[in-house]
């Protein structure tokens, strides 16, 4: 499953890439743009704006809340998503791209010395050139998830 969000939905694009689903962020404000893109790249379109709806065909769940874990919980279960951890951080949080695995010393100029000696797995994009590791921030993840309920329903 595939995303474009539109500009006002950035922190929900950001989040949807983190737990590993592909997730456009379209900030510029043409929306007959934004609908030729999500149908050329087979996208849901993830939008807070009501004018949207006046596309059809076009695939498109208009989010209803301002806070990020509605948001986040809305399109879970109103598209039927399964969560899976294992894809957590598969992807980069600015560029959308894949990330892969790289050798330890390959990152030892380019992290802060305490992540270089208490971490032993290293991810990078390839896009964007950032350096991912398994910090705090994969448990905060994983509370975030477990806090909004989602895999307790089945979504």
């Amino acid at each position: 499953m595939k995303f474009i969000t539109t500009k006002e939905l950035g922190r929900l694009a950001k989040w949807l890439r983190i737990m590993g689903f592909d997730t456009e962020y379209f900030p510029e404000k043409e929306r007959r743009e934004l609908v030729i893109k999500s149908l050329r790249e087979n996208r849901i379109i993830l939008t807070r704006d009501s004018k949207m709806s006046v596309y059809s065909g076009v695939r498109m769940v208009h989010i209803k809340s301002d806070f990020v874990q509605e948001q986040v919980r809305q399109v879970v279960r109103e598209l039927d998503m399964k969560i899976d951890r294992k894809r957590f951080f598969s992807l980069c949080v600015i560029c959308n791209k894949q990330l892969t695995m790289v050798e330890k010393e390959d990152v030892k100029l380019r992290v802060p010395d305490y992540v270089y000696r208490t971490q032993e797995h290293f991810m990078k994009c390839a896009a964007c050139d950032r350096i991912y590791w398994q910090g705090t921030h994969w448990t905060n993840v994983g509370d975030f998830v477990d806090r909004i309920g989602l895999e307790k329903d089945g979504g």
